[in-house]
């Protein structure tokens, strides 16, 4: 009798035991779960600072949307071969034979639109024009900066550095600003016509010579009569043939 009790007893103890054994496996698992659970937020954190440390930003730069310069140059909707020069790129051909015609492929640049004989839009045409290089065409096919200090009245007639630029509807090869020497052509606006008629009427009285601005000379002119008349006649063909200009250097009007 006394061991039956002291069996159920052992298997009381074996059972809470057992209880106590399911219940600490069971707060364990739930321990984990909840360590996991607040460790993943924290790893995914981590991951996004580190992702955005390294890759490139989301928010790009925007594009830039500037028109060029050149496109105040380009009238649109024209015909592409009336563009000018800054508006188109083309394929020089520099082998070809001076003074001949030449046609050259062209393509538009951005932001330019032009049309064809049909008055459709186009991007890629040709070109026709004479081969030669920029410096080489005539003085009517580029515009040069003058000068306002050299002598025009001078022996041998004097020269300056010029820039020229080439007039925007003429194609050439080569660059379309370049120096060039150019004789001295600035004007004062003094009239040949009027300095020979004062020379003619009051040449005895130094008006001629007044009105160039050569005032010395006008003196001596005045107080002398003329050079009793001999100085007279001499301006009149001095000025006649353009010897005797402005005292500043210019050329008559």
């Amino acid at each position: 009798m006394a061991a039956l009790v002291g069996l159920r007893a052992l298997r009381r103890l074996c059972g809470v035991a057992l209880f106590l054994a399911q219940l600490y496996v069971l707060s364990g698992r739930a321990g984990s779960l909840m360590t996991t659970k607040h460790s993943q937020p924290q790893s995914t954190f981590a991951k996004s600072l580190t992702s955005t440390s390294t890759n490139t930003p989301y928010f790009k730069a925007a594009e830039s949307t500037e028109i060029p310069s050149y496109v105040t140059k380009c009238p649109s909707n024209g015909l592409c071969s009336r563009l000018p020069p800054d508006c188109m790129t083309c394929n020089t051909n520099y082998s070809c034979i001076y003074g001949k015609p030449a046609t050259f492929d062209c393509k538009v640049k951005p932001h330019v639109h032009c049309l064809d004989q049909n008055n459709q839009e186009q991007e890629n045409f040709t070109i026709n024009m004479t081969c030669q290089f920029c410096w080489q065409l005539a003085t009517t096919d580029y515009v040069c900066t003058n000068s306002t200090s050299c002598m025009t009245v001078s022996c041998p007639r004097q020269r300056y550095n010029a820039t020229c630029t080439v007039r925007d509807h003429i194609h050439c090869l080569g660059n379309r600003v370049f120096p060039k020497m150019l004789y001295c052509n600035w004007t004062g606006g003094y009239k040949w016509s009027t300095a020979l008629a004062l020379s003619i009427t009051l040449g005895g009285f130094g008006a001629d010579r007044f009105y160039l601005g050569q005032w010395r000379e006008g003196l001596g002119k005045l107080f002398s009569f003329g050079g009793l008349g001999i100085w007279t006649l001499i301006d009149v063909l001095l000025i006649g043939v353009g010897y005797v200009g402005p005292a500043d250097g210019s050329l008559y009007i």
